[in-house]
């Protein structure tokens, strides 16, 4: 098992990471929503990067995994930050960012924040916008007014036995941070891998994201029968070849 090491960030969150040795450009993996860098993507890459000679950085959002804070107290915004400042300490050079779910969200804010530290994005079922399309979309009235009135509702999780708690601080952040309202031009080759049964994130919204990017290669590529986690061997292998797409030679 790797060591865990820990990042002071500028905001004062310190923030859980493995990163191993190598050459560049390195692969970032950057998780999902209440994920953490234990998952089996993450644990997948690592020891792929590793067998290419590629250096590799994961970690862990604020109030995810092992990092410091509560969940419910981030937001986009805060984990956004997060990515941004370790990926600029502690990685050298332009760097690919595999993103999945909403890491890749996030990975296309970093590509709007900081395009000179992108080589190339993998966005795997991402999930731009997510916290305003389908959780504010999504909303009955009772439970728009119950967000409002006590700043959180709860929602029932399909990945855990403990539901989500949705706080009103992470929609109104979210909005502050929404990329499919604008087009967004990436410099740089980007692979968006998607799967025809998942039920978390529906086939609209790459067809959407790949509307708005703008750049010189950018491919959807739909995987029939994949579901959200796209975590199968086909699928994963499917993950490590976009990257050395979009990464160009060692």
């Amino acid at each position: 098992m790797d060591k865990n090491a820990f990042f002071k960030a500028g905001s004062g969150r310190c923030l859980a990471y493995v990163q191993t040795s190598g050459r560049g450009p390195g692969v970032v993996f950057l998780g999902g929503f209440k994920s953490d860098m234990q998952g089996s993507k993450a644990l997948y890459l690592q020891e792929w990067a590793a067998q290419q000679g590629r250096a590799f950085l994961r970690f862990d959002y604020s109030g995810h995994g092992l990092s410091d804070g509560a969940f419910t107290q981030g937001c986009i915004g805060d984990w956004a930050e997060d990515a941004r400042e370790i990926i600029t300490a502690l990685t050298e050079g332009p760097q690919v960012i595999v993103g999945s779910s909403m890491g890749g969200w996030i990975a296309l804010l970093l590509a709007r924040e900081i395009p000179q530290k992108v080589k190339g994005l993998v966005g795997v079922a991402a999930a731009p916008d997510f916290t305003e399309d389908s959780m504010w979309g999504g909303f009955d009235a009772d439970q728009r007014a119950t967000l409002m009135r006590d700043g959180q509702v709860v929602l029932p999780s399909e990945y855990e036995d403990s539901p989500y708690i949705i706080t009103r601080r992470l929609i109104e952040d979210g909005r502050n941070n929404l990329v499919l309202r604008r087009p967004l031009d990436v410099p740089f080759p980007v692979r968006l891998l998607h799967g025809t049964a998942d039920s978390s994130v529906k086939m609209a919204v790459p067809l959407r994201l790949l509307e708005h990017l703008s750049g010189p290669d950018i491919r959807l590529q739909i995987v029939k029968d994949a579901d959200h986690s796209f975590s199968s061997p086909r699928c994963l292998g499917l993950i490590a070849a976009s990257i050395n797409e979009v990464s160009g030679p060692l």
